[in-house]
């Protein structure tokens, strides 16, 4: 029995990555659908302080253990305003101003790359060469999977900015959360980043935006899902994966999401997919398998 339960946990393990890659990738597809309903920082508000609330209750429900002092809660929480906040703030404002979904998956296809070489000086990880090569051709395939959906013009350069705000905050918060938040547990901790993201942007949101929300039923469906599939399901897996994993090897998963969300947005919009970006996706699984081979 305790073998049959070894495998288990093994097999679990081995599936992480590939369902991490496909939840995380459909947070393109649930701004697509939530984004003409209400402003970014308001969605965020309203998505994040409803997970913070839910977590919080789960916590206490489940007696999970929270931090001891308030040295290591502010840096739970500093790790979750880069992680949620800069990374999901930056990407939410991009698109709804209209930055081009190829652009900005491209922009943000460079953390794999930045994370990588921050890996060494701020964590003490050694990057081999054959996973230098394996991060350049995962870079490479994601331009191909994105080349027929760039555009750029002299309206796109504020979006553009934000997208690299969001790039460094995802690059930062995935360092900070692999030196200092290893230890902490899943519920109360990312209860704690959701909230402390939630206050955030409930100072941002009503010196920036209307906050006026239209509540359809496409804004309430992708409310929810980007809620528990994005922020619960997405981000545990993230974290349990970053514990697990080195950062280089952890980071070079998000060279796998515009392959996917393409494939989703294929799917669900009929958009165009070319032999191009197929050939795209299949040099991003051959870089991703490269820095992650053993």
């Amino acid at each position: 029995m305790g073998e049959t339960a070894t495998g288990g946990g093994q097999t679990w393990l081995r599936l992480m990555p590939g369902l991490f890659v496909l939840l995380w990738s459909t947070g393109f597809i649930g701004a697509k659908y939530g984004l003409p309903y209400v402003e970014p920082l308001t969605f965020l508000l309203i998505r994040l302080g409803l997970v913070a609330l839910v977590l919080a209750l789960v916590a206490l429900a489940t007696r999970a253990p929270w931090p001891k002092d308030w040295p290591t809660a502010g840096r739970i929480a500093l790790a979750g305003l880069l992680v949620h906040g800069v990374y999901l703030s930056g990407i939410f404002i991009a698109i709804a101003h209209g930055l081009p979904a190829g652009v900005t998956a491209l922009v943000v296809g460079i953390q794999p790359l930045l994370t990588a070489a921050l890996s060494g000086p701020l964590l003490g990880e050694r990057v081999s060469g054959r996973q230098w090569a394996g991060l350049l051709l995962g870079l490479a395939g994601v331009g191909l999977v994105v080349r027929e959906k760039l555009s750029v013009d002299a309206a796109h350069l504020v979006p553009l900015c934000y997208a690299l705000v969001a790039l460094v905050g995802i690059t930062l918060g995935t360092l900070y959360q692999k030196r200092h938040g290893g230890g902490m547990d899943l519920r109360s901790g990312t209860a704690i980043q959701y909230g402390a993201t939630a206050l955030a942007l409930a100072v941002a949101a009503p010196l920036t935006e209307t906050m006026q929300v239209q509540w359809t039923g496409e804004f309430v469906f992708a409310l929810l899902w980007l809620c528990f599939v994005l922020s619960v399901g997405a981000i545990f897996l993230l974290f349990a994966l970053i514990r697990r994993g080195a950062a280089a090897k952890v980071a070079s998963l998000f060279y796998l999401t515009p392959p996917v969300t393409a494939l989703i947005a294929w799917i669900l919009f009929g958009e165009k997919l070319g032999v191009v970006a197929l050939a795209g996706m299949a040099v991003a699984v051959c870089g991703v398998a490269l820095v992650n081979r053993k």
